[in-house]
This record gives C-alpha cells, structure tokens and sequence, in this order.
C-alpha cells in the first residue's frame, strides 16, 4: 500500500512531472514514507543519512540553531515544498531541525546519494530542480533582507500578509487563517521576543484589525496591514 501512496505522491507532484510512469515506479523503490505528529522532530541537519525531503500533507518549521542555542524560524514547510539537504552539500557546520506543526504531516524522502544519482539520469528533472530550488533561495534570501532593513512591526505585518495570501480563505474582505503558529513561533519568525511578538499581536488587535486566536487568525481587511 506505501508503494501505491508513493506513486501517486510523486505523479501528482510538479517536479516529477517530465518522469514517465516507469521512472516513477522505479523512483518509488529508493523513496521513504513516514508520518508525524505536531510536535515530531523530521531531521538533524547533522544527520549521518542526509536526505532531500518532500512534504505532502501537513506543516513543518525549519528552524536554526546558532552557538549560543537561539532559534530562529529560517522558514515554514508547506506541502508540496521541498527541505533538507536541498543544495545537495552535507553541511556540518550548519545546525538546524525539522518539526511538525500540524496534527497530520506525511512525508517522502530520498537519500542524497540516491537523489543525486536521480538528477544525474534525468536532465529535464535536473533542470526542474534547479529553478525549483532557485526560486526557494531566492524567498529565504528576501526574508533575510527583509529581517535586517525593516522593524519588528514591519516584519510583523509583511509575514502576516504574506501568511494571509499563502494560506488564508477569503470571506468577503476578511481573511480567516487557520493557526498552527504560535506567538512564540511567530517571535522566531520575525526575529524578536515573543514579549514584543504578544505586544505587536494585541496592538492589531485593539486597532480592530485582526484577531489572533488558537486556532484561527481573522483579519478584517488585508490592505490594512501597511
């Protein structure tokens, strides 16, 4: 039955899609599946096995640990994205995890020996990677600019859009945000405490513009958020 799942996981996803059912098949043989639960660890990345891994259902943060043991949220794992040993380089020096944030999360993996090989034999997938993993580098790098040029209130209301128009369902012109974030997971995002995080949160708050909740975040009108 996992081999079933792994095909049509991998049928269905983009980046597989110039593979014919044959390579999909044989694709299925070098792949892992696992589940996780909120609040499982996926990966080190100082794992003696690095693997290139393939979200399918569900939620994960990657976060990174500098020397003196400060996390920081480096980014937020929707499905269908890719993490991991993405630049197909085992760093040792860097120091950061995978954890689930949803309640159901599935996962595909491959070995990056084995994944390597793959690109190797298929040049349209190669090519497909490299853009795929192009245009991730590229987020991840804004967000860091983004980190260092703007404030913390700032930062606060561009991820709070940007989570809006990723994940949010529109209600006429409110957004309603289904919340698997917490305050202090919000805090690593924007690199700030989570006193300044709850503060920023109950400000948009009283000025009427949003609604933070455990399970939801409601806000009244995106285009506020300036």
């Amino acid at each position: 039955m996992y081999d079933e799942l792994k095909y049509w996981y991998l049928r269905d996803h983009k980046l597989f899609r110039t593979l014919s059912m044959s390579q999909i098949k044989q694709l299925c043989i070098i792949v892992g599946f696992k589940k996780a639960k909120k609040g499982d660890i996926i990966y080190f990345s100082s794992s003696d096995l690095p693997r290139v891994f393939l979200l399918k259902k569900g939620n994960i943060k990657i976060v990174s640990v500098d020397e003196d043991g400060n996390e920081t949220i480096k980014d937020i794992i929707q499905k269908g994205d890719l993490f991991g040993e993405l630049e197909l380089e085992n760093d040792r020096n860097s120091n950061e995890y995978a954890k689930a944030l949803t309640d159901e999360v599935t996962i595909c993996s491959f070995l990056m020996s084995d994944f390597e090989d793959l690109l190797l034999r298929n040049p349209s997938l190669a090519l497909s990677y490299t853009k795929f993993v192009g245009l991730k580098m590229k987020r991840i790098k804004n967000n860091y600019a983004n980190l260092i040029s703007k404030d913390a209130k700032t930062r606060l209301l561009t991820f709070m859009k940007e989570w809006a128009e990723r994940d949010g369902k529109k209600e006429g012109n409110r957004v309603v945000i289904e919340n698997y974030l917490t305050q202090n997971d919000i805090a690593q995002i924007i690199c700030t405490s989570r006193q300044t995080a709850t503060s920023l949160l109950n400000e948009l708050e009283e000025n009427g513009l949003m609604h933070y909740g455990r399970k939801e975040i409601i806000i009244e009108d995106v285009s506020k958020l300036n």
